[in-house]
């Protein structure tokens, strides 16, 4: 037969057989010794297998499972390793799918010795889990796929549920502890994140410890907090690895209010921050609540000054030096007096400057009681992240603006803070254009992604009027939104979709 007649003829049958490849391409089941699959191998993750592969000669193999929709969907990673045996984790099914899974094999000069296919199918999603519409999807958005900090399982606050969705709005990886020797109530607050070896890690609130998992769902590491509660925030404090969380000590009549630093390798507790000390828990500008007077409920690592920064929800944001002195003091200025330590904390307020760098006197504004054209303060606060060039952002929820609750927007916001004069300047700022549909009184993220020159604005408990999460990405320079997508819950408990969201790459990155 004519050699284009003949691979007509092959698609064609390899269509009417619901073949899974190319038949063109070069068939590499010859090489295939064993290939054994386990779905699930965990038992929590369920949208995850893993496959245990052996080959007759040393090969890289690289997975893909081709997307639903487009080729946004795909999802294809290459495991580096050259050998006869692999143990590989299968990453980014579909629910309730037939999957196809395509293994390529390469030898060592990376030469394409061909491919096999397996189908893996998968059970329908657990109730409760969101759905998510993608109203904005333009080049130039960071790649990769979001990880939920999802609290909005169907008639429960617990368990909360980690979940990986595509930028089609696909869950594509979940993690279900129901049935969890001791994550099966887990409590992680303001979310997960991605260590640097890739592993995912949280603090659980309800076993009282800082716990951490690969993608799999297998428990990589634990770090008990014996004396302390943990609540909201824990950082792995790079590059030296140690974890940074928000605590409570116990025995107090104070809750939220101290910091602890846990050595990575001996899970030892080496260093305490007591705000009572550094800061004035008297002072009740923001809130009259005397047990939860600061709130801590974000962290960020000056590696170069070793030096931490905290956000209080109800105090303002806070640096504090490894022996907890207040470095500078990031609020309105109303009502500060003495620290616990006896420091006046007047001298630590930042003076915030207008776009020209001239120093905004007007009191209304160093008060908070209204707003200047170039600079407002950011009001009930979350997520401060320090950025390659040292400033600071965060996410300015806007709860109580200027003491009068309104106008009512949140904010992604940019702040230039010079250490040695005690100033402040707001350099960028996004949301206030959007009103009511990004207004998010609690929780929420925000992220800069310095390849793209993005930042990414994530109002985790929307009304609108049901509770909704937005995940917002702007183009720094241009202030276009590249991408947008709302993510709806169900059962959601007190409003909140979610308490933050990480864009991350499926796969962890090679080590």
């Amino acid at each position: 037969m004519h050699q284009p007649l003949a691979r007509l003829a092959l698609a064609i049958a390899c269509t009417l057989a619901a073949c899974d490849s190319d038949p063109t391409e070069p068939s590499g089941e010859a090489l295939v010794e064993r290939l054994d699959i386990s779905l699930n191998p965990s038992g929590f993750v369920p949208l995850a297998a893993e496959i245990n592969l052996t080959t007759t000669q040393p090969v890289r193999v690289e997975a893909f499972i081709p997307g639903r929709h487009s080729k946004a969907g795909d999802v294809t990673n290459r495991f580096e390793e050259v050998s006869t045996s692999h143990v590989l984790p299968i990453l980014g099914l579909y629910a309730s799918t037939d999957n196809s899974v395509r293994l390529r094999f390469f030898d060592v000069s990376g030469a394409d010795l061909g491919e096999v296919s397996r189908t893996i199918t998968t059970d329908p999603l657990i109730a409760g889990l969101p759905t998510t519409s993608v109203e904005v999807n333009r080049p130039g958005h960071k790649p990769g796929m979001h990880l939920v900090s999802y609290f909005g399982i169907t008639g429960k606050f617990l368990p909360m549920t980690p979940v990986i969705i595509d930028s089609e709005g696909a869950v594509r990886w979940f993690a279900d502890f129901g049935e969890h020797e001791f994550l099966s109530s887990l409590f992680y607050d303001a979310g997960v994140e991605r260590l640097a070896n890739g592993d995912l890690y949280f603090g659980d609130g309800s076993s009282g410890r800082i716990a951490a998992i690969d993608m799999l769902g297998n428990v990589t590491g634990q770090w008990p907090i014996p004396g302390y509660v943990f609540h909201h925030n824990v950082l792995e404090m790079t590059p030296h690895g140690n974890l940074l969380a928000t605590v409570s000590k116990n025995g107090l009549a104070t809750i939220e209010d101290h910091i602890v630093e846990i050595d990575r390798s001996s899970a030892t507790i080496v260093q305490e921050w007591d705000l009572r000390l550094s800061l004035d828990q008297t002072r009740t500008a923001w809130s009259a609540n005397t047990r939860d007077w600061f709130h801590g409920n974000g962290l960020a690592y000056d590696a170069i000054r070793d030096a931490i920064i905290v956000s209080g929800r109800v105090q303002g944001t806070v640096k504090l030096t490894r022996d907890n002195t207040v470095v500078w003091i990031l609020a309105p200025h109303r009502d500060w007096s003495i620290a616990g330590n006896g420091v006046d904390l007047t001298t630590r307020l930042l003076t915030p400057l207008d776009a020209a760098g001239a120093q905004i006197t007007e009191p209304e504004v160093l008060q908070g009681t209204r707003k200047h054209p170039d600079f407002d303060w950011p009001w009930y606060q979350h997520a401060p992240e320090l950025l390659p060039n040292g400033d600071v952002l965060i996410f300015d929820n806007g709860e109580n603006r200027h003491f009068t609750g309104g106008p009512r927007y949140s904010r992604a916001v940019v702040y230039r803070i010079d250490e040695d004069n005690l100033t402040v300047q707001q350099v960028w700022e996004y949301g206030e254009e959007r009103g009511n549909a990004t207004y998010s009184a609690i929780v929420s993220d925000v992220d800069y992604h310095p390849v793209e020159d993005n930042i990414v604005f994530m109002p985790g408990a929307v009304f609108d009027p049901s509770p909704v999460g937005r995940i917002v990405e702007i183009d720094v320079q241009s202030r276009e939104v590249v991408f947008e997508a709302s993510i709806r819950a169900p059962g959601a408990q007190y409003g909140i979709t979610f308490h933050r969201v990480e864009r991350l790459p499926l796969y962890p990155p090679m080590q």
